[in-house]
């Protein structure tokens, strides 16, 4: 039983590692530059956001390190639109594979995220340089990267296996992803910082406050968090002193990805047949 067990899921990884090598590769297949585009991608939106909105519309905090902060948020957020782009089409896309070869379909799924994945490691290194140029003192809180990184991770994972079960049955789930990644993006604190909303008082500094409270947003502001500016970035652990609220975008995280593994699996018999 338990050689079996091994053999099975030594396939599987097998069969995962040979398709995030084949995705990687036909990404960028054709294309002059290469893989380089994976972080000039968000190499040319950050200069974008930052001269729209730090320097003409002045939505900064004012500290020396906001410019590393956005680069790392719009690295992070087009880590979730990557995955959840290419791993919501996966399915339909590998269904030839997918009927010839006997593999687990969450698989496909998987591979494309974990694709993104490895760009976003390379556009991590590259947050990295800026920030040793920039005098960014790290902290303690660097060792709590990882945690941050992998909630991200399983938010995303959650929400592309939700979107690949819906996209086998209605096609319409891609250009609705479309819409609602735009109204994700300008609703985060992603592009302007927290403070420029809580600042002002009120019930807008209240509904920012609840913005935290979003799985994707409270990842991506931890990760700014313990990366660069522990002082200056506003999360839900020093926002908040409800620990039940503190706990609420962890919690989600797990009620997506168990919801996510639980739909894709139910389905993923009846793939083959509807496509």
């Amino acid at each position: 039983m338990v050689e079996t067990l091994r053999a099975r899921y030594g396939y599987a990884l097998v069969v995962l590692r040979g398709l995030v090598k084949t995705d990687f590769r036909l990404r960028y297949q054709g294309s002059f530059l290469g893989i380089a585009w994976s972080v000039l991608k968000p190499l040319m939106l950050f200069c974008v956001m930052y001269v729209v909105f730090a320097k003409f519309l002045r939505m900064s905090d004012g500290t020396p390190t906001y410019p590393v902060v956005l680069l790392l948020g719009i690295s992070s957020w087009q880590f979730v639109t990557e995955s959840a782009g290419v791993g919501l089409r996966s399915v339909v896309d590998r269904g030839d594979l997918l009927r010839k070869i006997h593999f687990p379909n969450y698989i496909v799924v998987v591979s494309a995220t974990m694709g993104a994945l490895i760009s976003y490691a390379i556009n991590l290194v590259v947050v990295l340089v800026f920030a040793l140029f920039s005098g960014v003192q790290f902290t303690w809180r660097v060792a709590l990267l990882p945690l941050s990184i992998i909630e991200l991770y399983a938010v995303t994972l959650g929400l592309t296996l939700i979107m690949a079960t819906m996209y086998v049955y209605f096609r319409d789930i891609a250009h609705i992803w479309e819409v609602l990644q735009q109204l994700i993006f300008y609703a985060m604190p992603i592009i302007y910082p927290l403070s420029y909303v809580t600042d002002r008082g009120g019930l807008l500094a209240t509904l920012a406050r609840l913005e935290l409270l979003n799985p994707i947003a409270q990842s991506i502001q931890d990760i700014r968090h313990n990366f660069i500016a522990p002082e200056t970035q506003p999360t839900v652990w020093n926002q908040f002193d409800n620990w039940a609220l503190r706990l609420l975008p962890v919690v989600l995280t797990v009620i997506i990805l168990v919801l996510g593994v639980y739909l894709f699996r139910r389905n993923s018999k009846r793939f083959a047949e509807v496509m």
